[in-house]
């Protein structure tokens, strides 16, 4: 597995280049294409943990994917995380950390993508700052997708849920999608080594508009972390 790994880590730069730099010419007159870019790029990614690291996915709760304006708040467990949106979704927008939007290729795409980048270091402004390009997002018709913990946990353990998640729900009044998942046991955080298995992500059933933020945040939390933690000992995610 560390062989099949290190393969895997090459493959996986190596075709963020490829489709990167192969898509870029388009992107840049037709912005819209990067939408392409990033789905192929998702494919490809899962195409390549299938055939080196023999990590292969199931989708529960598909009928709660959203077809409208939602938000979608995952468990983050794993890079893996980062993947699987932007081929369950149609044209997803991401809260993440503006650090990664200067990253080569990877981050020129963050910005054609049109995410929402928050900066950690200034404080209400930007809180401010997603609110209101979330409003902007949704009003395209595209659902945001966020970690509520805003960092990768390991499996079984939960860290804080910040308000971010609640002050994006009471903002856009859209249904929030909860997200349980067990990526982190076989790509766990900052591990070089993969292990074979079966990544389960789960959709729950929405939370509708309406609660208060306090029992918004403590609703959503109950729901994924009960979830995910039914997930570990599922004998189909074990290797």
């Amino acid at each position: 597995m560390i062989i099949r790994s290190a393969l895997f880590n090459i493959a996986f730069w190596a075709w963020i280049a490829i489709i990167g730099l192969t898509g870029l010419p388009l992107t840049c007159i037709y912005r819209p294409f990067s939408f392409t870019v990033a789905r192929l790029w998702g494919l490809g990614s899962l195409w390549l943990l299938k055939i080196l690291c023999n990590i292969t996915y199931e989708v529960r709760g598909a009928e709660y994917i959203p077809a409208k304006p939602s938000i979608v708040a995952s468990k983050h467990q794993s890079a893996w995380d980062t993947i699987i949106f932007w081929v369950l979704l149609t044209r997803p927008a991401f809260v993440l950390k503006k650090e990664l939007i200067f990253f080569p290729i990877f981050g020129w795409y963050l910005l054609f993508l049109k995410n929402i980048y928050i900066d950690r270091k200034a404080g209400a402004s930007a809180m401010k700052h997603m609110l209101r390009e979330a409003s902007l997002r949704s009003n395209e018709g595209r659902s945001i997708v966020i970690f509520p913990e805003g960092t990768r946990t390991l499996p079984g353990a939960s860290s804080i849920y910040h308000p971010g998640v609640a002050a994006l729900y009471q903002h856009l009044k859209v249904p929030v999608v909860p997200v349980a998942l067990n990526s982190g046991q076989l790509w766990k955080k900052n591990a070089f080594t993969k292990t074979p298995g079966k990544v389960i992500i789960e959709f729950l059933p929405p939370i509708e508009p309406g609660l208060k933020g306090r029992d918004f945040l403590a609703t959503l939390q109950e729901h994924i972390e009960t979830e995910s933690a039914r997930l570990i000992p599922s004998p189909a995610a074990r290797p």
